[in-house]
């Protein structure tokens, strides 16, 4: 037996992950399952860096531009949506390589993820307060019953600040204390985390949100606003999104919109970067590295080695399993 392979590149925004997963489907006959939030809308490419058709050389892309602004996806439907899209791969034999910065997504899809149920009447009472007080209060509140929660959610989320309330409420334990623990459900994971020293990542934001503005993002915000960006709970809320409605509004100018962005995003690749360095069994590689590539496979060759040393056979899978990488490479 052979253990299955799939391949997830994380780390913070900006730092390369659309480029390396690209590359590694590529090297192992595989296919790029999307793991990042917003990336899931239709029409917000030029503000989440939605990876080209041309950029994608050729390579399948799931669950990507796959919802209208209007809609919303909870972690829980995402992580079924991709769940499914990682054992269509499988069944094809095609390695899944999940590319995202979300590390709570990430983990629902990789791990042992069970969702706490919900009450009605709760969360009907909290987006009511939500609604009369916003998501600054009640993110307040939420870091004196539960800080490591609070510190994982950014204040602006308000959906998520409510359900970390809820969950709270109707189990009586943290809100942390319901997430995975670090308990793969595929067992031939392989994650590969990129690292850039927050100076560069600093720079790489900076100049991202520039080519944004320049590619036409305040003209892509002005169209979906018409497709009711306004009536969704989560689409709006992406990082740049609401700085350009405040433009758009004649609340801020350009110049401020554009900054904001960044410092929003700096802030948020802060916050990843601590998420994803909490898992202890993410490879990390220098985002600059010109081997980069090679050492990426050299990482899930090694673990298809480890993997297949432990599955039902021995290691007279391992050869086969080393076939399915270096075949494809």
């Amino acid at each position: 037996m052979v253990v299955p392979l799939v391949v997830a590149v994380v780390g913070p925004t900006a730092a390369g992950k659309s480029d390396l997963s690209v590359a590694l489907c590529k090297r192992l006959h595989g296919e790029v399952v999307n793991a990042d939030a917003m990336q899931v809308y239709r029409g917000m490419d030029v503000g989440t860096a939605t990876i080209t058709v041309a950029e994608r050389q050729g390579i399948t892309h799931h669950l990507l531009d796959i919802l209208d602004v209007t809609q919303t996806a909870t972690v829980a439907e995402f992580q079924q949506l991709a769940r499914a899209a990682i054992d269509d791969c499988l069944r094809r034999q095609v390695v899944p390589v999940l590319a995202g910065g979300s590390a709570l997504y990430v983990r629902a899809i990789l791990d042992d993820f069970a969702f706490p149920g919900t009450d009605p009447a709760v969360r009907e009472r909290l987006e009511a307060e939500l609604a009369e007080h916003g998501s600054g209060e009640l993110h307040r509140r939420l870091a004196e019953v539960d800080p490591p929660a609070a510190e994982q959610i950014l204040p602006s989320n308000g959906r998520r600040i409510v359900r970390a309330l809820e969950v709270i409420e109707i189990t009586g334990t943290p809100y942390v204390a319901t997430l995975p623990e670090h308990t793969y459900i595929y067992p031939g994971a392989v994650q590969l985390g990129l690292d850039v020293p927050r100076p560069v990542l600093d720079e790489r934001i900076g100049r991202r949100v520039d080519r944004m503005f320049e590619n036409g993002f305040v003209d892509e915000v002005r169209d979906l606003l018409g497709k009711g960006l306004l009536d969704g709970r989560t689409a709006n809320r992406a990082l740049g999104y609401s700085q350009v409605i405040a433009l758009l509004a004649g609340e801020i100018s350009e110049a401020e919109a554009r900054e904001r962005t960044a410092q929003a995003t700096r802030r948020f690749a802060r916050r990843q970067d601590s998420w994803f360095r909490k898992d202890p069994r993410i490879t990390w590689l220098a985002y600059d590295d010109p081997d980069l590539v090679e050492r990426a496979a050299t990482v899930v060759r090694e673990s298809v080695v480890q993997g297949n040393r432990s599955a039902p056979g021995g290691v007279d899978g391992v050869e086969e399993g080393l076939g399915a990488v270096d075949a494809r490479g």
